[in-house]
């Protein structure tokens, strides 16, 4: 049986008119482009291809929403970081990236996607900056762990978790060894119900 049996595209935004009526509860899913974070959405979601995965990484170009059972939604943002991206196609990300963190008062929390063989760029932070002006509660994947020997991942997550100092919660991923699907899955299913009991 699949645990999410009704899951259902909504739609793509380009623009933050397009976004759906602001009620229920969502969690976003952000990550630098090339992080793996279709592949983790998808095992999240135990769903092949819901989010679509690319060979050319920054191809997300809007905001997608995906309804898990009514009333609740999974936001996929558009990957960042990706430098072959058109500047003006960068700023554009930027903005719509901002007026959805801003605008949305359903959103119950951001899982960002990092790979745990490069965690915490520049970039990353300026994304966990953002959920976190909106006081938001944020849980990092540290995804493709399964590329790192168990000795070095466990160092590096106990690296991020010094760095964050408790700003969010951390786990390490991988899709492909379904390493911590559960426990992200239990993550984004708390932030989901926190919002909806508000």
């Amino acid at each position: 049986m699949s645990l999410f049996p009704h899951i259902k595209f909504i739609l793509g935004a380009a623009q933050p008119k397009q976004f759906p009526e602001d009620i229920g509860a969502e969690v976003a899913i952000a990550g630098r482009s090339n992080a793996g974070k279709s592949s983790a959405i998808n095992a999240i979601v135990a769903r092949q291809s819901l989010a679509r995965s690319s060979k050319t990484p920054g191809r997300t170009q809007q905001i997608n929403f995906f309804e898990l059972v009514p009333g609740q939604r999974l936001v996929d943002l558009p990957g960042y970081g990706y430098a072959k991206v058109p500047v003006n196609m960068r700023q554009h990300w930027g903005a719509l990236l901002t007026s959805y963190f801003n605008q949305r008062s359903c959103l119950g929390g951001a899982i960002v996607v990092m790979d745990s063989r490069h965690p915490l760029t520049d970039i990353d932070k300026q994304m966990l900056d953002l959920a976190a002006s909106r006081s938001l509660p944020i849980h990092i994947l540290l995804t493709k762990a399964d590329k790192l020997s168990r000795s070095v991942a466990m160092k590096t997550l106990a690296d991020v978790r010094k760095q964050l100092n408790g700003a969010a919660t951390v786990q390490l991923f991988s899709a492909t060894a379904k390493t911590g699907v559960d426990e992200a899955r239990d993550v984004m299913k708390s932030m989901m119900n926190s919002r909806a009991a508000n």
